[in-house]
Order: C-alpha cells, then structure tokens, then sequence
C-alpha cells in the first residue's frame, strides 16, 4: 500500500456560548490521506480560535505532503520520525508538531480500517469506558452559572467538574471556590484551571487556601513554557498540579516529569504528536506513577485512554458544537466509551462541510 496524496482543507466551526465569549470559532486543519487501494484516512488538527491554522496548513502542504507521499501508510513509527527529523534547523514545537499530528491521526485512521478493528484495540485496549469530566465554568461566569453547569453534568452521571480560576481579585476566586464546594456538596470532584495567569508565589497563595477544599487538581498555575516554576507549585501545595496542553511530544513531557512539575498530564493529542506520540507520553508518565486526562478532543483521546492503565480522565466540554461528527461521543453513567467503529471512527457530518468549510 502507497500513499498517493495528501488533501489539505480547513474547517472554521463557531462556538456556542459560553465558549464564544472568549473564541468565537475553532479551526480544524484536515488532511485527508490517499491511498492505491482506495483506503482513506481522515487526519485533522484543531486550532483553538483558528490562530496559526493558515501556517500549520502551510507547513503540512510545503514540508509534510512531499515527504510522506509515496510512503506506506502502514509503516507509522517510520512515518512518524522522518517528519520529526525533517528540517533538523526548526524546533518541533508548535506548528510543525500541529502537522505532525494530523498525519499521525490519519494513518491510525487507516491502519484501523485495514485490519477492521478500532484504534484503541490496536495501542492495548485495556479500559472499556473512561470517567468524564464536565468542562466550563468560565471567568464570566456567575457562582449560580458554575454550579447549574456542574449540575447539568452531574445529571448525566458525572462525578467531576472543572471551572477556571483568574479574576483579578485573589480572594474572589478562593470565595468562588467555597462557594462552588458548598452548592455541589462533597460527592462531586472540583477541578481548578488557572490558565497560566499567575505568578509562583500567588499561586502558592491561593493553592494553599484552597486546599480545606479537597480540589481533585490545580491546573496550569504559571506559563506553560517555565517548567521550573512549575514544579515549585507543585512542591509547595497538596492539591495535586495538572498541566501539558501546550507541551509537545515525548521530549517536553520528559521534562516535565523529570521536574516533577505536575501529577497529572494533559497532553492534547493535536498538539503533541498524534496517537504514536501520545503512547509514548502515556507510558513514560506511567513509569512515574503520573495519571493521563487529555486536554479536549474526547473523540480521539478516548482511543489512548482506552489502552493504557494510567487513564484518570476525559474531558468534555460544556457548549462543544453538536454537528460536527456523525457519530459524536456519548457520555453514558458519567463515563465515556470508545468506538468500535474501525480507524479512529470518526466522519464530519455533510452539513459541517457544507458550513463550515473555509475554501
């Protein structure tokens, strides 16, 4: 089996509120593999609020097309490092590893449809279903708006919600944080997100002074690119720290690990390097006892929760779009299933086409 083409397009899908008040669209970058028998792989990359998707198509059309074109599809790993090691002058951060990943994406997609099996019973099906995790509660949000979305969650069976942290005034986000304990009660896990707003020392602050109220984890206290920093939260509060969505590939969550920076990782399978590369973090961080909760993407993500043993959870959204995938993913019992559908089983809807198509 070759590889006969690469079709590039991109996808600009609006958000529904509350998400539209801080990106009105997100932009997917497909790249739809060809193959000689007929096979197609659908790979896609999302671009929270479409920023650098016009460069990652570029990248994947100028530097990632040429090279994979030709090559058998089935042969992943080899795939994988030619497009790492290609242009050894450009860091792979950012918008190559966007790249990466959407071609990682699709040719999973095709060895899937190959062998007639689901992704994840080819990475290790080891977890028939997965724990959800509500995910909203945005900085304009009201107290009342928080825990009527926790509550919306909670009704389909979820245990666990998140909401962010960030107003300018330190001790209204610790009153918000009571607030929210005493609505929901103990039975429902609260996670924090700090959005890499804050300072070490603030974030040791107001960590320490939400600690009474038994936050399942802190996420992203400080700039995601100052490991050092931190690993020094961490160290310094006894709410478990959660970080990685704007990590990228093995290498960056080595050090993360190394540092001890964080006892949950999010790493997001369009940013990190596809399926190959988000095995790779799951079982390094497994060696460390560190627990995976992708961030976003549920659809793909689901497939590596599904076969490692360090799963801890998959996010959900609160006003994802509901018409983008044919088969959009379920939550059943608070939990979340993969698909036996074979590849990673997913297909945009006609009408997404349709609407959303930007050329």
């Amino acid at each position: 089996m070759k590889i006969t083409g690469v079709t590039t397009s991109t996808l600009t899908v609006p958000n529904g509120p509350p998400v539209n008040t801080y990106y009105t669209a997100n932009t997917y970058v497909v790249a739809r593999i060809e193959t000689d028998e007929g096979i197609e792989g659908l790979g896609f990359t999302m671009l929270v609020g479409g920023m650098g998707a016009g460069s990652v198509r570029a990248y994947l059309e100028e530097s990632i097309i040429p090279l994979v074109v030709g090559a058998d599809p089935l042969q992943i790993g080899v795939i994988w490092q030619s497009m790492y090691e290609n242009d050894r002058g450009l860091r792979k951060k950012g918008i190559p590893v966007y790249a990466m990943s959407a071609i990682d994406i699709g040719l999973w997609d095709i060895l899937g449809k190959v062998v007639g099996r689901p992704v994840w019973h080819l990475l290790g099906a080891h977890n028939e279903r997965v724990p959800v995790y509500g995910s909203g509660g945005f900085l304009s949000y009201t107290v009342d708006e928080i825990v009527a979305e926790a509550e919306a969650f909670r009704a389909q069976g979820c245990r666990h919600y998140k909401f962010k942290l960030g107003r300018p005034d330190v001790m209204e986000n610790v009153e918000r944080v009571r607030q929210v304990r005493e609505a929901l009660g103990d039975d429902m896990e609260i996670l924090v997100d700090a959005n890499q707003r804050w300072d070490v020392a603030t974030n040791i602050r107001v960590g320490r002074m939400l600690e009474e109220f038994n936050l399942y984890w802190y996420e992203e206290p400080v700039l995601a690119d100052n490991i050092a920093q931190c690993a020094e939260v961490a160290g310094a509060i006894a709410i478990p720290v959660a970080t990685g969505e704007n990590e990228y590939t093995r290498y960056g969550f080595r050090d993360l690990i190394e540092a001890r920076a964080a006892q949950y990782l999010n790493p997001d399978i369009h940013r990190c390097g596809g399926f190959s590369e988000m095995m790779k973090i799951s079982h390094l961080a497994a060696a460390y006892d560190v627990k995976i909760a992708p961030h976003l993407v549920p659809e793909l993500s689901i497939h590596v929760l599904a076969a490692i043993p360090n799963a801890a959870l998959v996010e959900v959204l609160a006003g994802a779009p509901d018409d983008l995938w044919e088969h959009p993913p379920e939550i059943v019992d608070g939990h979340m299933a993969p698909p036996d559908r074979p590849g990673h089983g997913m297909t945009f809807t006609a009408e997404a086409l349709k609407n959303y198509t930007a050329d």
